[in-house]
Order: C-alpha cells, then structure tokens, then sequence
C-alpha cells in the first residue's frame, strides 16, 4: 500500500548535505517526492511510496545525515498522488 508523508525537519540542517543525504536515502527505498530548505531553516520534504518505506525515511530523518542535529519532526500524512516520478532536491 502506498502512503505519504509531508515533513518539516527542525535543527541544525541546513548546511550539513541534508537535501543531498536525504535525496540518496528516498532515492535508494524507491520513494518519490522532493526536499527543500525553507527560509526559516528547516528542511522540508515529501515522500511518497510503499508505506514501509516512507516509515523508514521518517525514522531515517529524525537523526539525519552525520553532521546534522535534529531537534524535530513534524510529520503530516497526506494521501498519494502519484505526481512524482523520481526524488528531487528543489530550490
């Protein structure tokens, strides 16, 4: 079954290859979706897929790549779109 999920990731995450880490991750389950840094420096993301999947990014954003420190996970579950066609880092 396939799910979503909408993130804002709160910490120290910009500037320490979240985008880039976190595009390798949903890349490598086979998830669709993109990630972004916001303007009031959290790390925004959506990821959509097999719902066991999108679980383990979740679980996977909330320490991040090595040189992060996450402080927070908000999480909202949406319904899937099927809009995306791969996983991109947007700007």
């Amino acid at each position: 079954m396939n799910s979503r999920a909408h993130l804002r990731i709160s910490g120290s995450v910009q500037g320490v290859f979240f985008r880039a880490s976190t595009r390798d991750m949903a890349t490598g389950l086979g998830l669709s979706g993109w990630v972004r840094n916001s303007p009031d420096g959290t790390v925004e993301a959506v990821f959509e897929g097999n719902e066991e999947k999108v679980t383990e990014a979740i679980e996977w954003c909330r320490k991040g790549p090595s040189f992060s420190n996450v402080t927070k996970v908000d999480i909202e579950l949406e319904e899937p779109t099927g809009e995306f066609s791969n996983f991109e880092i947007r700007y």
